[in-house]
């Protein structure tokens, strides 16, 4: 195997630039994947704009990325769940690069006929949409609302959503444009929260009970307004914060509807945690992908030489599913 590699850093500029840096070599319960694609997500564009010394950043130089597929190049000590050749798809820091290094239980099987570039698209998204349905007790044939239903992630919690046997799906989004994309994706009743008012709307499509549980990605004041569009004894999971941190909330809809309240993250500080909550998507899961039930939108496919352009895409919010970079 060779010894040097091109990755990706932030913390130079407004954009990612190329480096070439040591093969990382796997410690014990690690593996060394030789990525094939790895995909970009919001928190990147965050990252990087905090980073960037051209508008106040930081300056703080950093391999970016967190998603990937490709096939095991190397093992470490103890690790009995993944062999030489086998093609996964995961999340690890560091992802933006020829090969990353990962904890073994932070990665999945790629099914047959799945391709580097979906696969590589997939991993965040299964492990928190599954994770937060999971987290609100979901069962199947419950109602769901899923709001910011249009961004990458969303849509695969749509998915998810039809292929674990939901009632009623509802999803919201700002663009009347976006109806068929979100209908196309499983939801039942879609929400165009440019044009009406989202509690009603949701409301009305449940004979005024509400749903069951509302998954919400958008935070702020849409997140405020789930509240009332839930059930009595349902459940709000925020995810994501797509519009804003700070949502100012109705308590008497808390209280007197008995609602739970959830937020969920899921990061690498709590290894093991983060490996259950993979571990259990793949279970539910992985037949869903295989079918082609749930797979993920691909906007593009980039590559590293065109890091900037990729960059550009993701600030702009005009993404339909994920960026990809395809690895040389």
């Amino acid at each position: 195997m060779t010894t040097t590699m091109t990755a990706l850093f932030g913390g130079t500029g407004p954009h990612w630039a190329p480096r070439q840096v040591a093969v990382p070599e796997p410690g014990p319960g690690q593996i060394v994947v030789r990525t094939h694609a790895v995909a970009l997500n919001n928190t990147d564009a965050v990252m990087l704009a905090a980073a960037d010394p051209s508008t106040g950043g930081s300056g703080k130089e950093y391999r970016a990325g967190y998603e990937f597929a490709g096939q095991v190049s190397a093992v470490g000590d103890g690790v009995g769940t993944a062999t030489v050749g086998r093609h996964v798809m995961g999340t690890a820091p560091a992802a933006f690069a020829q090969y990353v290094l990962a904890d073994h239980r932070h990665v999945l099987p790629i099914p047959d006929g799945l391709g580097y570039s979906e696969a590589s698209a997939l991993p965040t998204g299964l492990l928190t949409e599954h994770g937060a349905l999971t987290t609100g007790g979901f069962r199947p044939g419950q109602s769901v609302l899923i709001t910011g239903a249009t961004s990458s992630i969303g849509l695969i919690g749509l998915q998810i959503a039809r292929a674990l046997n939901a009632g009623r799906i509802i999803a919201t989004t700002r663009s009347a444009a976006k109806h068929d994309l979100l209908k196309q994706a499983g939801a039942d009743t879609v929400v165009i929260t440019g044009e009406q008012d989202l509690t009603r709307s949701v409301l009305d499509a449940t004979a005024g009970e509400g749903v069951c549980l509302a998954l919400d990605h958008v935070g702020g004041q849409t997140f405020a307004a789930c509240l009332p569009a839930t059930k009595v004894d349902g459940a709000v999971v925020n995810i994501g914060r797509l519009g804003q941190a700070a949502s100012t909330i109705d308590l008497d809809a808390l209280s007197y509807r008995h609602l739970r309240l959830h937020g969920v993250s899921f990061g690498f500080t709590r290894a093991a945690e983060l490996g259950a909550v993979i571990a259990a998507a793949g279970r539910d899961l992985l037949p869903a992908v295989a079918d082609g039930r749930v797979r993920p939108l691909v906007d593009r496919t980039l590559s590293f030489d065109t890091a900037a352009e990729a960059a550009t895409r993701l600030r702009s919010h005009q993404a339909q599913g994920k960026i990809v970079f395809a690895v040389p």
